[in-house]
């Protein structure tokens, strides 16, 4: 986990440091309604780990480790590129537990998914579009692939940024 849910704060990992660095700060009022952060072991076209919403009712310090259920994906293009969001509930919380696919979440929980990223940046004059929400077996294969992705990008040997 990268950034707790309720932050206005949009944290990343320096890949060269490897701590956690404060990228910005949000413009707009809004907050992230999850935790969010990346799946280690994975690699992107846009060049990062592929991106996590977990659903919980707590919020989770930035660079835990934690369990996660895939139950979807969230498809989105963020400045023109591709960027998923799988989305995921955490087995450990009997709050969320009991969820197996995205399709048995409320209709609220995926508008508020879709407000947020389709909202947070407009302050900064960039563009977000949320295409379609998928089910858990979508989000698995972009899940399989970034691992594939990512062990490619490895034998190829990393480039620091």
């Amino acid at each position: 986990i990268e950034i707790p849910k309720g932050s206005k704060s949009k944290y990343e990992l320096d890949k060269v440091s490897g701590y956690l660095k404060l990228d910005r700060v949000l413009h707009s009022s809004h907050t992230y309604p999850y935790n969010y952060g990346f799946i280690p072991q994975t690699y992107c076209d846009d060049k990062d780990p592929l991106d996590i919403l977990v659903m919980t009712q707590v919020k989770v310090l930035p660079m835990s480790l934690m369990r996660a259920r895939v139950i979807g994906v969230m498809r989105m293009i963020d400045g023109g590129e591709v960027d998923d969001k799988i989305i995921a509930v955490s087995p450990d919380d009997p709050s969320v537990s009991h969820i197996e696919n995205i399709e048995e979440l409320p209709a609220h929980a995926l508008l508020e998914l879709k407000a947020f990223f389709e909202d947070y940046k407009k302050l900064e004059k960039k563009e977000v579009l949320v295409e379609k929400f998928q089910n858990k077996e979508k989000g698995w294969k972009i899940v399989s692939q970034s691992m594939v992705d990512y062990e490619a990008y490895m034998k190829k040997g990393p480039v620091a940024v």
